[in-house]
Formats: C-alpha cells, sequence, structure tokens
C-alpha cells in the first residue's frame, strides 16, 4: 500500500508505506503504531471506571439545574438533589452510564484516538501528539463520540424519580423514532470539549509530566506516579475552566426529552446566559468544583495506566531502559 501526502506549495511532502507492517513494526519510541495505541485504549479503560461516580454526581448536579416546572434552582438546591439520588442508590447512581462509557472506549476512543496517533504517525513523528493532531482528531472523531456521551446522559435523567439509569435498548428505540438525530444532539460544543480535552489531557499533560519528572527527579526522591499526579493537579483547573461551560451546554442539550422539541446551541447558550442572571457564575460553573476532581482522577488515571500499559509493552518488545 503506498499513501501518498501533498502538504503546501512550498512544502510539498510526499511519504510512501510500502505496507500495512510498519504500522506493527517497533519504532523508535520502543512501541509500534499499534501497540501505542491500544496502550491508549486500556489507559481509558481503566480512567472510565475509575471516574463513573464522579462523572455521574456531576452530570446530575448540572442537570438539577432546573426544578419539574422547569424554573432554574439555586446551585446549593441542585447539590441537594443529586446528593439525595446518590443517597438512595449509591451504587446505581455510581455505576450509571459505565456500561455505554466502557463500549464508548471503542466506539468514542478508536475514532479519537486512532485519528490523533495516525495523524502524528503519518507525519513522521513518533513521540507525543501535537497541536495539529489534537486539533485534527477533535473535530473528526465528534459524530462518533456524541452519540455515545447522549446516551450515557439520557441514562441517567429518570434517576430522580425512578432511583434506575434507563436502559440502552429504549434510548435507542426511542431515537429510532426520529432516524437517531437526536443521538447528535449537543455535536458542537463537544468539538470545543474535545479540543480542549485533547490539547490539554493528551498533549499538554504528558510534556508537563516530563518536565516535572525530570526536574524532581534530579532534585527529589519523588517517581514517575507523584510527577503524573503533580501535572494533572496543574493542567485540571486550566482544562475545568475553559470545558465546564461547554459541559453545561451538553447537559442541557443531551438531557430533553428526545421526543420533544430539541434545544439548539443558541438556546443552550441564552439558558446558560439566564442561570448567569440570576445566580452570577456559580450560575455558569455549577459542577466547577466537581469538574476539578473528576478531571485529576481522569488524567491521572488516564496516563498511569497508559504509561504502565507502555512500559510493559516495551518489557514485552524487549526495548525498555530502564530510566
Amino acid at each position: 500500500m503506498v499513501i501518498v501526502i501533498f502538504c503546501d506549495d512550498k512544502n510539498t511532502k510526499v511519504i510512501y508505506i510500502d505496507s500495512m507492517t510498519s504500522y506493527f513494526d517497533v519504532q523508535k519510541n520502543g512501541v509500534s503504531p499499534f501497540q501505542n495505541f491500544m496502550c491508549y485504549l486500556g489507559g481509558s479503560a481503566i480512567q472510565t471506571v475509575g471516574d463513573n461516580p464522579v462523572t455521574a454526581y456531576r452530570q446530575l448536579v448540572q442537570q438539577y439545574a432546573k426544578n419539574a416546572k422547569g424554573e432554574l434552582v439555586k446551585p446549593e438546591v441542585a447539590v441537594k438533589e443529586a446528593r439525595q439520588v446518590f443517597k438512595q442508590s449509591p451504587m446505581g447512581a455510581s455505576l450509571s452510564g459505565l456500561t455505554p462509557r466502557l463500549i464508548g472506549v471503542l466506539f468514542k476512543r478508536i475514532p479519537k484516538f486512532g485519528i490523533l496517533l495516525g495523524y502524528t504517525t503519518i507525519t513522521g513523528k513518533t513521540g507525543e501528539p501535537g497541536l495539529a493532531a489534537a486539533t485534527t482528531a477533535s473535530i473528526l472523531s465528534a459524530p462518533f463520540i456524541n452519540p455515545v456521551r447522549m446516551i450515557e446522559k439520557q441514562q441517567r435523567v429518570d434517576m430522580k424519580t425512578t432511583g434506575k439509569d434507563r436502559p440502552i435498548m429504549d434510548i435507542l428505540k426511542e431515537a429510532k423514532q426520529q432516524n437517531y438525530r437526536p443521538l447528535f444532539r449537543g455535536t458542537i460544543p463537544l468539538m470545543g470539549h474535545s479540543f480542549a480535552s485533547a490539547v490539554l489531557g493528551l498533549v499538554g499533560q504528558p510534556r508537563l509530566q516530563k518536565e516535572i519528572q525530570g526536574y524532581l527527579g534530579a532534585n527529589s526522591s519523588l517517581g514517575q506516579s507523584a510527577c503524573n499526579l503533580i501535572s494533572s493537579s496543574i493542567v485540571s483547573p486550566i482544562y475545568v475552566l475553559a470545558t465546564n461551560p461547554l459541559s453545561r451546554l451538553e447537559v442541557i442539550m443531551q438531557t430533553s426529552s428526545m421526543s420533544g422539541k430539541s434545544i439548539g446551541t443558541m438556546d443552550a447558550c441564552k439558558e446558560l446566559a439566564k442561570d448567569m442572571a440570576q445566580n452570577g457564575m456559580k450560575g455558569v460553573f455549577r459542577g466547577q468544583g466537581l469538574g476539578l476532581a473528576k478531571a485529576i482522577i481522569s488524567l491521572t488515571l488516564f496516563h498511569e495506566g497508559r504509561l504502565f500499559l507502555t512500559q510493559k509493552t516495551k518489557q514485552y518488545n524487549g526495548t525498555f531502559i530502564e530510566e
């Protein structure tokens, strides 16, 4: 197979790949592109299981911004209602949405990581993905990611009244009545969310972690895991500040009834503006503290899992070098 890539006139580049075997050949970084991809998927699965309770709790805090009459309530009231749901059914609430999220590791992460790492490989780079790869992945993977996020959020819409999550098949049957169009609600804010996640979480955090490990490794006894946690703690506030309003837009658009009229991006923005007018910045940043905790947990678990699997893979390949 031959892949030919044309850049601009000044920097025309042609890349030839003789066969798919190069995708499975070990590169300079000690692993093959395929092995690297699987390590990313494994890290994502570990992260998904570990951060699901916080993810569920945060959605409920944002979802209960309105009462049964459709009126905005104070953030403290929404937190109280979300807490009550978790008290009534701690296991059910904590595990709600986990099944579609784990399935989403394939449906969401294969396109995202595939594009992210594929772009990096095709452009001739073997290190960590860069900004261009993150931008490409966040835009092109959004249509694959959005249906999974929609199903995940729809599973939790009846938690307050039933204490149980909605079956996935019931959600899909309801979506089928409208040719599955409801599954793509919230795609626009998701692109922004995905971009911030890719740039800060997949690109920025690993680079910062290496810098911190290089500095602290020479001046302290802190290991890779501690440096990973520190770098996640530094990146997370920036990530949450950038994505929390986008997360609110997604929740507003994706938790409305699928059989009713959809809420567009502009209408969701108006609702967010109304919340800010009534409750100040607390209205815009509902779930901000939870988002910060989730980001630290998610980034740390993802990169710890990814690095652990990468190390084991290098040991299997005989390319691991003790640092």
